[in-house]
């Protein structure tokens, strides 16, 4: 009766018995969560989505944002914006994510290294016919007229044979083989979660970075880059977008411009250019150092974590290099000059001992009511090459040279002929120059995290070949009196383990093998 009352009574006997939560089972329930497999796998699914959202959603660090921000509908803008799609990557639920799933990856291994550690330290070298028996694979030799040492050696050198570790154990009724190989397998996907965390790693410090523009310029040192600033919460198509100044811990200097073309006859559109190269001194501001590099299409340099990309520039024509035609006023035979616009060769003396410097070049001379000169336009409709000539006497002067189409031009305005015309001793007529901009544009980003990444996935896809492509397989051979039984498993792969068991068989049979050792 009274364990019939007991009975009715359980639920709430059980709800008067129940332990009252505590601190440590809250932190119990929390460290199970965190460590639980399925939990990862939501996880990981988390982020995965997040960056295919940041690839199918354009970020607002990219020039392009702008357009593409008002090309999307009321809704659109507003949704995106809440969720923090436009800047996925520095979002606070993305980082939380990767940090939950870190936490996942290091507590799962936690939990289930021992379990995976006991195949490495704790094996089991002594068997009997029954437990062999019972294992997934397994097979029985039988050679009466063989004493049971001859069989071990067999045994064990067939083993060998085919790529086993075997310790022998000997007992007073049968002898044990334990024959291994690839127990690092068990330890496998330790190194995929290292490789894992690598990458989650790299990517944290990547979005530590950030990406802007700067504008190079020959001979003008730099250390500030321009970010893209696109505020989404006061989003209008003409005020969204601003600019954002960004020092840098070093300096770029522009040492050399060119770019090259299919057709020299053409102007420098996109649609006539080879590639752009933009070469550069690289001054740190800590160190000193001085670093030259070349800059160009589809080429990145890495510097420091940080990677120039070239993009654009001032599209205005310049001339990398002038060649003149000089002849001399008293008459005599012209000589033909080649200047470059920087370095020892932007300057030629003549055989009278004049010296003649390249100081600057205009792609549309266009003289001002004032009397100087300005860019009439960025195109090359009338180019002039501007000449510092210094004669052997000392004296000096400024020379605009000019396309003969130009001189004429020139020599018909009295005005102009007087003001720009007279060239002293000696007649300057630009024949040909080598086209290029005036200043070229290269994308910076810091990137710290780019090379924990690299080596992140240079791990796990290592990791990943090395734990599928192996497996760790055991056998026990138990050996008695004219008899072996054998008995084993492997962890995967186990038609190439039956068929690795078949070979050894016959190895210690004697029989001739069919196929080669794997």
């Amino acid at each position: 009766m009274e364990s019939v009352e007991t009975a009715q009574s359980s639920p709430s006997l059980a709800k008067q018995q129940a332990k009252p939560l505590t601190l440590w089972s809250a932190v119990d329930f929390v460290l199970d969560l965190l460590s639980a497999v399925p939990f990862g796998l939501v996880l990981l699914m988390l982020l995965i989505t997040a960056c295919m959202t940041g690839m199918l959603i354009q970020q607002q660090e990219l020039e392009t944002f702008g357009n593409y921000y008002a090309s999307l509908t009321p809704s659109e803008k507003v949704v995106y914006g809440r969720l923090g799609f436009f800047d996925i990557y520095h979002v606070w639920y993305f980082n939380v994510i990767l940090l939950l799933l870190s936490l996942n990856i290091i507590l799962a291994s936690i939990d289930h290294f021992p379990a995976a550690w006991s195949f490495v330290a704790k094996k089991k070298l002594t068997a009997s016919p029954t437990f062999a028996k019972a294992q997934r694979t397994k097979d029985e030799v039988v050679l009466p007229h063989v004493e049971r040492a001859a069989l071990t050696e067999r045994a064990r050198q067939a083993a060998k044979a085919l790529g086993f570790k075997v310790r022998v154990t000997e007992e007073e009724q049968r002898t044990t083989l334990f024959a291994e190989r690839g127990v690092w397998n068990r330890l496998g996907a330790y190194f995929v979660h290292v490789g894992l965390l690598t990458i989650f790693v790299g990517g944290f410090l990547t979005s530590r970075g950030y990406t802007g523009q700067m504008r190079v310029f020959l001979e003008k040192p730099g250390d500030r880059m321009l970010q893209n600033v696109y505020n989404v919460d006061n989003a209008t198509n003409q005020h969204a977008v601003g600019m954002r100044e960004l020092e840098l811990p070093f300096t770029i200097e522009g040492l050399d411009f060119q770019q090259k073309v299919i057709d020299k006859a053409k102007g420098l559109e996109f649609g006539n250019t080879l590639d752009w190269l933009t070469r550069v001194r690289i001054s740190d501001k800590q160190t000193g150092q001085q670093t030259e590099a070349l800059i160009h299409m589809n080429h990145p340099v890495d510097y420091r974590g940080y990677r120039f990309f070239q993009v654009n520039g001032d599209q205005t024509g310049n001339a990398r290099t002038i060649t003149l035609r000089v002849t001399p006023t008293a008459g005599g035979a012209p000589q033909e000059v080649t200047l470059e616009r920087l370095g020892p060769k932007s300057q030629a003396k003549l055989p009278d001992g004049t010296v003649i410097k390249y100081q600057q070049f205009n792609p549309s001379f266009s003289p001002t009511r004032e009397g100087g000169v300005e860019i009439g336009s960025p195109d090359y409709q009338n180019p002039a090459a501007h000449l510092a000539v210094i004669y052997p006497d000392g004296d000096s002067r400024d020379v605009w040279a000019f396309t003969e189409a130009g001189r004429m031009a020139i020599e018909q305005a009295p005005f102009l002929k007087s003001k720009f015309g007279d060239s002293g001793a000696y007649q300057f007529v630009l024949t040909d120059f080598e086209k290029v901009w005036t200043a070229h544009d290269i994308s910076i980003q810091y990137d710290p995290g780019v090379r924990v990444v690299y080596v992140g996935f240079a791990w796990l896809c290592t990791a990943l070949l090395l734990v599928f492509l192996f497996s760790h397989q055991r056998l026990w051979i138990v050996v008695e009196d004219g008899k072996i039984t054998l008995g084993g498993d492997a962890n995967r792969n186990r038609l190439g383990f039956e068929d690795r068991v078949k070979k050894l068989v016959a190895r210690i049979r004697g029989e001739r093998e069919l196929q080669t050792t794997q």
